[in-house]
């Protein structure tokens, strides 16, 4: 390691709490979204009981809400998906918690296991299903809170936006 390095100088900076900065109460970056996303995914006790499967249409619950944002925990039974849509001006993280979703872009499908987070930008188009033979649980928080979520009548077309993994 370098003798030079932060941490050959500070130590390990967990063990220095003083210099942590708190975490603020609603996220604002996209980090503490991603972050926000993954404090609930490790708290199973605080989401799993909540989880309802319906055969008829994807379930989904409002998680949590605060100043621009919401979080919402939806369930997907095998066979299932979203459709081709975007999330008009919202921003969002992606996170499974449970099982095992793809995702299809324009760019080709993607498979996300448990702790696999997915972000995107506003207009950003996607197509969720379950594909597997298990239920599947996701966390999804938006930013702004999501208001409008247009569908796309052609499957992914290559002029669909990339994204960014986190």
């Amino acid at each position: 390691m370098n003798s030079d390095s932060d941490l050959s100088i500070a130590g390990d900076i967990l063990q220095v709490q003083h210099l942590l900065r708190p975490a603020r109460p609603h996220p604002a970056t996209v980090a503490e979204f991603a972050g926000l996303a993954r404090s609930i995914a490790a708290d199973r006790a605080r989401w799993a009981p909540l989880v309802r499967y319906d055969t008829t249409s994807r379930w989904y619950h409002r998680l949590q809400k605060g100043p621009g944002y919401e979080v919402w925990l939806l369930s997907w039974v095998p066979g299932q998906g979203s459709g081709l849509h975007d999330h008009g001006p919202s921003s969002g993280v992606l996170t499974v918690l449970d099982g095992e979703l793809t995702e299809r872009t324009g760019r080709g499908s993607h498979t996300l296991g448990p702790g696999t987070q997915r972000v995107f930008a506003p207009g950003y188009a996607h197509e969720v299903v379950n594909g597997s033979l298990d239920g599947a649980v996701s966390l999804h928080v938006y930013h702004p809170g999501l208001t409008d979520m247009p569908m796309h009548t052609a499957r992914c077309s290559p002029s669909v936006r990339g994204t960014v993994s986190a």
